[in-house]
């Protein structure tokens, strides 16, 4: 079941105005990231040779500063940026002009069906209600090509159910892998692939990625 319209709308404002407030700071964080990172920086890599070969528009949905987008399109990929914070689409677009990057939320993308060949949400569904998830999901599915891939990156609940947690910025929550997976099939994708990797030094939680390929629109 989605969440009404109004309390929709509510959060979604609430994280908009939370990443607005912290859009500066979060961009000076080190630039470096997925350097040291190689574990992650393979599952990028994965994710971007199967688009290559799809060819088409890639879209990193919650592209918050762009670091990411950037990263795809060192990787070859014709890619540009969404988000739902104002302040974090105007410092992607100051740091990356070369690159295009749009507001927008990923529960009503303002794109028509199948216009996408692959699509990151990279840490970005973190912060979505879980009972409201299904329909970003639905969303995904909806503008993304049959036979095309969705790369999901999130905090994995490590052995608990869905648990909420103090993320820095606003509320967010932590997956199992094997239930999130199981609200991507249901939308219409088939798993691809998974990776876990244990939390690295200043790090909290697991984190967990998912490989998810597009099948048949749902009727």
């Amino acid at each position: 079941m989605s969440l009404p319209v109004t309390e929709t709308s509510s959060y979604l404002g609430a994280t908009a105005d939370a990443y607005d407030a912290v859009a500066v700071r979060y961009a000076e964080l080190p630039r470096d990231d997925l350097d040291t990172l190689s574990l992650d920086r393979a599952v990028l890599a994965a994710f971007a040779e199967l688009a290559r070969a799809d060819g088409g528009r890639v879209a990193e949905l919650g592209c918050g500063p762009g670091r990411v987008t950037a990263h795809l399109r060192d990787l070859g990929l014709d890619v540009f940026g969404i988000d739902l914070s104002p302040v974090m689409i105007d410092l992607a677009r100051e740091a990356y002009p070369d690159l295009r990057f749009e507001v927008g939320s990923m529960d009503a993308l303002d794109l028509a069906d199948g216009a996408l060949n692959g699509i990151v949400s990279w840490y970005s569904v973190i912060h979505t209600p879980p009972r409201d998830l299904p329909s970003y999901f639905a969303e995904f599915r909806r503008v993304l090509a049959p036979d095309r891939h969705l790369l999901l990156g999130f905090f994995e609940s490590e052995g608990e159910p869905v648990t909420a947690f103090d993320h820095k910025v606003t509320t967010a929550y932590r997956w199992p892998i094997d239930d999130l997976a199981g609200l991507a099939r249901a939308a219409g994708f088939i798993e691809v692939g998974r990776m876990l990797r244990e939390p690295c030094e200043e790090e909290r939680f697991r984190r967990g990625h998912l490989l998810m390929r597009s099948g048949k629109q749902l009727s």
